[in-house]
């Protein structure tokens, strides 16, 4: 692992507008530079680089980061490879974090692993094209599935000779060891008895000699090589052919689950499609390796497959650093109905904009891909393929008449709506489903809220929150420090309007701003901290402690995420929280606070505005109370709401009428220092 040290000297050397420019051209405005951005078909310089900030951003697409950022985009590689790169760059000599004994014991097989596999993956391409049996049976039949020698090239296809083990014996002679063959699924061991007969004076006893012994496990078949992200061969996929008809499927045999690779991790066709994913900004999700190829070959080449299993968020979350944007590419039958439904809900939890495209009777995307051009087979997709709730309304609705069915199946359907995290999204689909189905916006809305709140009540009693703070616990001085809260009558109330919900962000987003443009400027002096400390009080620390004391956490966890960091770190020496947060590790992190660091126009130094401390001070307050006025809004729509409801006896009653006048009084202090006048 390389040591932090090492990465500092790599960030610290690094010109994001010498990076930038190995890529594209740029040219100077101003204090900035600008250029086409290459995330986007560009057609006016709308990607700018701030050499002062370290930082680029596309104002059109939305695009934005630092240098390390830059790279691992453009490149679509990790953190760590995207750190090598620029060492490379600046002819950087990489420090090693020494390892311990299990990790470099770990890191050597996992090495060891892969090589094997990469020898593996030469060893099949190279028999399909050079060997006679696997012209005859390999290269014959993927030339009848229509693959031309570049698509097989591109995707190192191959071939494992009829024979027991004849690539295991191979492997051996050019001294690769058998405890990687057998880790890697390549070979298996199997214990191969030889009778040998004792002809002495023993009633000629027959004594068994036993010896262990490697077998191909993909002998006889075509191959298609697992590549992850990396570039790395990690597993195989073969399929069995029979020589007797000559190209006929048997069945399916995969690598096991390795050191290197675990099925629920990968997805097929990931390292050919992730630049053309990032550039369409979209995915073509397919369910065989076949389908992937054909795609590819038509000119299709933002598609990848799971390979019949159903979705993980392991798999979500690789997506996801290429685009929230997912098409369910499926046969037209029972099955491709059945793989469209699978893992769906956790798409929509993890954010991605979920749509569904079923082919016609007797097509897959393998055959439909041999049948049309790509500009044909994207015309279909753009007219045919809809959102998946939509879909799933009409499959479950399809000429349904019994009350009890329809009800079971709208349920369904708000319960999928329920996982999306969004809540202008949450509501568009409220109402969408409320026009197809005919039943009440509002009976939709109680019932999606029942889910939420079941769900929410599930975690709670389950785990801790990760972002929530506790303001009852002792050590108030840990930022880092979460534990259970339970939901808050606004955190269960989840009809809320567009505007309200709109509202909500924007002040979110202003804070989260003020802390990563301020968070390390001093606004009070010598104040005794939680624990007796005295100390400066910066903006960090304010929005933090303030936020804490009436137990208001953020919506979006990676907002509370960097208040919780910058509190942490504020007093670190030499800490500014803009560069920070500019250089974090985290990707998406990276990314917001560029977004709020870099502003929409370039202003001159004079237009610039400078926050004297006081003037901070009030800026930080007025954001605050802003955001405590929002929250007991709602809370007070939802006291109001619940005595209107109710059929309580008369001292619940009040009970609640005592809460709405207590919230009314905080409101209207709120407000008078807001200078707004409410008149009840």
């Amino acid at each position: 692992m390389i040591d932090r040290p090492t990465i500092d000297r790599i960030l610290d050397a690094t010109n994001i507008v010498e990076v930038v420019s190995d890529f594209i051209s740029l040219r100077k405005r101003g204090t900035s530079y600008k250029g086409l951005c290459p995330f986007h078909d560009d057609t006016t310089p709308s990607f700018s680089v701030s050499p002062s900030k370290g930082v680029y951003k596309c104002f059109a697409c939305g695009k934005a980061g630092n240098a390390v950022n830059f790279v691992m985009e453009h490149e679509q590689i990790s953190y760590v490879e995207a750190l090598r790169w620029l060492a490379k760059k600046y002819h950087i000599e990489i420090h090693e974090r020494e390892l311990t004994d299990e990790e470099r014991q770990q890191q050597s097989e996992r090495e060891s692993m892969i090589i094997v596999n990469e020898w593996a993956a030469s060893y099949f391409h190279d028999i399909l094209f050079h060997n006679t049996d696997g012209k005859a049976y390999g290269l014959q039949y993927f030339r009848h599935r229509g693959f031309s020698d570049e698509t097989i090239a591109k995707f190192r296809l191959g071939y494992c000779l009829n024979s027991r083990d004849a690539m295991s014996q191979t492997a051996l002679k050019k001294g690769y060891k058998t405890d990687y063959l057998i880790k890697t699924g390549l070979s298996y061991a199997r214990n191969d008895n030889k009778n040998i007969s004792n002809t002495g004076d023993d009633d000629h006893e027959s004594k068994s000699k036993s010896t262990d012994k490697l077998f191909d496990r993909f002998n006889n078949r075509v191959i298609f090589p697992w590549i992850n992200i990396a570039g790395k061969v990690v597993a195989f996929g073969g399929r069995l052919l029979d020589s007797r008809t000559k190209g006929v499927m048997q069945k399916y045999v995969n690598s096991p689950d390795s050191d290197i690779y675990h099925k629920d991790h990968e997805l097929y066709g990931i390292f050919q499609a992730k630049k053309q994913i990032v550039k369409e900004d979209r995915v073509f999700m397919v369910e065989g390796y076949t389908d992937v190829i054909s795609m590819h070959q038509c000119g299709i080449e933002n598609v990848v497959a799971n390979s019949g299993t159903a979705l993980s968020f392991y798999q979500i979350k690789l997506l996801r650093r290429f685009t929230q944007n997912i098409t369910l590419l499926y046969d037209g039958d029972d099955a491709g109905i059945h793989a469209a439904l699978r893992g769906t809900d956790m798409l929509l939890s993890e954010g991605m904009n979920v749509k569904v495209l079923l082919l016609p009777d007797q097509e897959d995307p393998d055959s439909f891909a041999q049948k049309h051009t790509a500009d044909d087979f994207k015309r279909y997709i753009d007219d045919h393929q809809v959102d998946f709730i939509r879909f799933k309304t009409d499959l479950l609705l399809k000429g349904e008449t019994d009350p009890i069915k329809r009800s079971e199946a709208i349920s369904n359907i708000v319960k999928s709506i329920s996982v999306i995290k969004d809540p202008i999204i949450r509501a568009s689909y409220i109402k969408d489903c409320s026009h197809q189905t005919g039943i009440a916006e509002q009976t939709l809305i109680t019932q999606m809220n029942r889910f939420i709140r079941d769900e929410l009540n599930r975690q709670h009693n389950i785990t801790t929150t990760d972002t929530a703070i506790n303001a009852n616990d002792e050590s108030h001085d840990n930022p880092q420090q979460t534990a259970e809260v339970k939901p808050t009558a606004a955190d269960l109330h989840f009809d809320r309007t567009n505007k309200e919900r709109i509202l909500q962000d924007a002040i979110e987003r202003m804070i989260v701003q003020t802390v990563i443009r301020y968070g390390e400027k001093v606004i009070e002096k010598d104040v005794e901290f939680p624990g007796g400390e005295i100390k400066n009080v910066t903006v960090a620390d304010y929005v933090y402690y303030d936020l804490k004391a009436d137990k208001l956490v953020l919506s979006l966890p990676i907002y509370q995420k960097i208040i919780n960091e910058a509190c942490q770190h504020v007093h670190d020496d030499g800490f500014r929280a803009e560069t920070y947060f500019l250089h974090h590790k985290d990707n998406e992190i990276v990314t917001l606070a560029t977004q709020l660091s870099v502003d929409d126009y370039n202003l001159s130094q004079r237009m610039q505005i400078t926050y004297e401390e006081e003037n901070l001070k009030n800026l930080v307050r007025h954001l605050i109370i802003n955001y405590r006025k929002y929250h007991v809004e709602i809370e007070l729509k939802a006291l109001y709401k619940q005595l209107a409801q109710s059929r309580q006896e008369e001292d619940e009653s009040m009970q609640i009428l005592k809460q709405i006048n207590k919230l009314q009084e905080h409101r209207n202090l709120y407000a008078k220092y807001l200078g707004n006048n409410i008149i009840n």
